[in-house]
């Protein structure tokens, strides 16, 4: 089982993000949780959803104390940070915030997302860059799994399928350069 939180700002495809990840569980026949919690302002609030992936039914859907955190901004990355589990990951959008965690059990993937984002055609897809790296650095899906969604949500809208799955497989190579 992994336990599995996505926090950021409303507008940076948190959401959409846990959703990826709970269909590409689906898809695997695996058991899934999604529970997304945003403010009311939307875009520009705060955003974040909690996925779990399991081989087992899940109990329940809380993640108070994940696995893996996603923070695609300094707020989020500052407010989730503590609650990681010892052992756990990290993912830090670089582009915008810092990295430092004040802790050495975690691994931290420092990863320059925005910027990624933009040479791969849209900032829009920095929530695929954070897949890329997750999926590299934990296996909770596969990478198929994730690409195979992309293509049912934007069928119909080629450059939007190639601009993500792009992104997608920029984050996979950062996770690789540790």
């Amino acid at each position: 089982m992994i336990r599995i939180l996505l926090a950021g700002q409303g507008g940076q495809g948190v959401l959409s993000a846990g959703r990826f990840l709970a269909e590409s569980g689906l898809h695997e026949g695996k058991e899934v949780s999604y529970l997304p919690a945003y403010g009311p302002e939307m875009r520009g609030g705060t955003a974040n959803c909690s996925v779990i992936i399991s081989q087992e039914e899940i109990a329940s859907p809380l993640c108070n104390v994940p696995d893996v955190l996603i923070a695609m901004n300094a707020p989020s990355f500052h407010k989730f940070a503590p609650r990681v589990k010892s052992g756990g990951i990290i993912i830090v959008n670089g582009s915008i915030s810092d990295s430092y965690a004040g802790r050495d059990d975690v691994k931290v993937y420092d990863v320059p997302m925005n910027d990624l984002a933009m040479e791969a055609g849209d900032i829009r897809s920095a929530n695929m860059i954070a897949l890329g790296v997750l999926v590299a650095a934990t296996s909770a899906v596969q990478e198929k799994s994730i690409v195979n969604c992309l293509h049912e949500k934007f069928v119909g809208k080629p450059h939007v399928c190639e601009v993500n799955e792009a992104a997608f497989r920029a984050g996979m190579s950062q996770a690789a350069k540790g």
